[in-house]
């Protein structure tokens, strides 16, 4: 059974290990170990996780599956300009760990999300995705995101293109 629940701060150790395990499975084999190497000693440390978790506006849900840490979603109280002046809620990140992928888990996470931008009021949900990541482009087309623009995203020292999409909270 999937069960998901809120982060404490003192989870914020477990959610750098499931960022660096999960980004490094998808996309190592795209980049430089150079460029993966820093990349995941800048965003995802400890310290930099515990910043992330007691930032206001943040909002963090651990997503298990048998009592097993599978994946997490990491939620920000935020917009984008190119939104104009929509109550916008981002999906910053929803990684799930490869044994998980395909059980559902990802979904839940997904529906989970929408579900609480409702609660607190927000008119549309938006996410970035690497622009070469067709199997998560896939998944969020699946729950009606359409592209609404476009952001650098610096993987290392790499300067790479993600896809910004949106999709209405209640379509």
């Amino acid at each position: 059974m999937i069960q998901i629940k809120s982060i404490e701060p003192t989870d914020a150790g477990l959610i750098a290990d499931i960022s660096r395990e999960t980004f490094y499975d998808t996309f190592a084999i795209h980049n430089t170990k150079a460029d993966m190497d820093k990349f995941l000693a800048e965003q995802f440390s400890r310290e930099q996780l515990m910043k992330e978790v007691l930032e206001p506006g943040n909002t963090f849900f651990l997503a298990c599956v048998d009592g097993i840490p599978a994946g997490y979603l990491f939620l920000k109280d935020r917009s984008h300009h190119l939104l104009g002046t929509a109550a916008a809620m981002e999906i910053s990140r929803l990684y799930v760990r490869k044994p998980f992928i395909g059980k559902g888990v990802g979904k839940l996470l997904m529906q989970h999300a929408i579900d609480h931008a409702g609660q607190i009021q927000k008119d549309t949900v938006w996410l970035g995705v690497w622009e070469h990541n067709q199997p998560a482009i896939t998944f969020y087309t699946s729950f009606g995101y359409q592209k609404f623009g476009e952001h650098d995203f610096i993987l290392g020292d790499d300067v790479q293109r993600d896809w910004l999409m949106q999709r209405p909270v209640n379509l």
